[in-house]
């Protein structure tokens, strides 16, 4: 659910909602926080005719799920790492202090025997009210910032698409069925264990290299096979009839890659649909680098460099599985969804705000 923020004005304070978004250079101000697997990101945004306008953000890596296959709850020190960048997003939201917020978690939170006890600590230590949501959950708030690339790919007459989204901990699908003037309609969804983090960490120095990668491909093949068990989608990608549209990290460096950037640019990325021989050639290019050809690579980056293969090993394992011509790319996901969905709600009237 929704939450106000804890912050000093008083009509920000846990368990009080404000009757009207607070504004920004006269428009109403909006929030959304994504604390991931991986990385800590926030947005803030005022509407728009065509969804909404950033006006603030923040993001940050900070790993909150390492060593979490191995034991099972979240250590101190990614904790720390955690605690540090909401500090730093309750700060700015202070400065900033929009009307209308959310902040969720993920797999890390999800699965980690200490994940509920951190939230609570986050809270306390922060002042920042977060919800540990579901996979249904996150994969529908990944579908709902991609409404708009959904929209285009039914006017040109697709029936369904497979929405994925490689996190730090899982990977998300969503089976779509599209069609013109229509909202897009969820017909299956499914969470697998096999994220960016938990492959680096399963597969070790193995993840780097090819024989490695081989092997992640494989392990993701056997996960996405019950999914592909129940909806039968190979059929139908081999008569045209499915499309891809990838809203990960991972999707949008083979992006940058494949166009050849200088550098990577989220306005020269997002909503790009490539034919899939294109990111196929990227991705053989960035098998064919080096540790440090991959961490020098301008669209990858130190940071990001010991995840990409594995994040490349999912997003092959669904190409394999389902060779549509194109894929679209999306550099938008869960806190664009719930800019969606809070702005939707307020213009629907106040009835619908809880």
């Amino acid at each position: 659910m929704e939450t106000p923020l804890s912050v000093p004005d008083p009509a920000s304070q846990p368990g009080h909602a404000s009757p009207e978004p607070r504004r920004h250079a006269g428009a109403p101000l909006y929030g959304a926080l994504d604390l991931g697997t991986n990385n800590c990101r926030l947005l803030l945004a005022v509407p728009a005719r065509a969804g909404f306008r950033v006006v603030g953000s923040f993001s940050r890596m900070i790993r909150l799920g390492e060593g979490l296959r191995a034991t099972g709850h979240l250590s101190e020190a990614a904790q720390e790492r955690a605690l540090d960048a909401l500090a730093a997003c309750a700060a700015k939201l202070a400065r900033q202090p929009p009307g209308r917020f959310r902040a969720v978690a993920t797999e890390a939170c999800r699965k980690a025997t200490n994940g509920a006890a951190f939230i609570a600590r986050a809270s306390r230590e922060t002042g920042l009210a977060i919800d540990i949501i579901s996979p249904r959950e996150e994969a529908e708030l990944a579908m709902e910032s991609c409404l708009v690339l959904l929209d285009a790919q039914a006017a040109e007459g697709v029936r369904r698409a497979v929405l994925f989204d490689i996190g730090g901990g899982s990977t998300e699908l969503a089976l779509v069925r599209v069609a013109p003037g229509e909202r897009p309609e969820p017909a299956g969804y499914a969470s697998l264990p096999a994220g960016v983090i938990t492959l680096a960490e399963a597969f070790g120095d193995a993840a780097r290299t090819r024989e490695g990668f081989a092997r992640m491909v494989e392990h993701v093949s056997d996960l996405l096979a019950p999914f592909e068990a129940v909806h039968r989608l190979a059929d139908q990608v081999f008569r045209g009839g499915v499309h891809l549209v990838g809203t990960s990290g991972t999707v949008t460096t083979l992006a940058g890659v494949a166009l050849d950037l200088p550098c990577y640019r989220r306005a020269w990325v997002d909503g790009v649909t490539l034919d899939a021989q294109s990111t196929d050639a990227a991705l053989a290019h960035i098998l064919a680098l080096d540790e440090g050809g991959i961490a020098a690579h301008p669209c990858i980056g130190p940071d990001r460099a010991e995840f990409v293969l594995p994040g490349c090993a999912v997003y092959a394992a669904i190409r394999r599985l389902w060779p549509a011509p194109k894929v679209t790319v999306a550099d938008r996901g869960l806190r664009e969804g719930i800019l969606l969905r809070l702005i939707a709600k307020d213009r629907a009237g106040p009835a619908r705000w809880r």
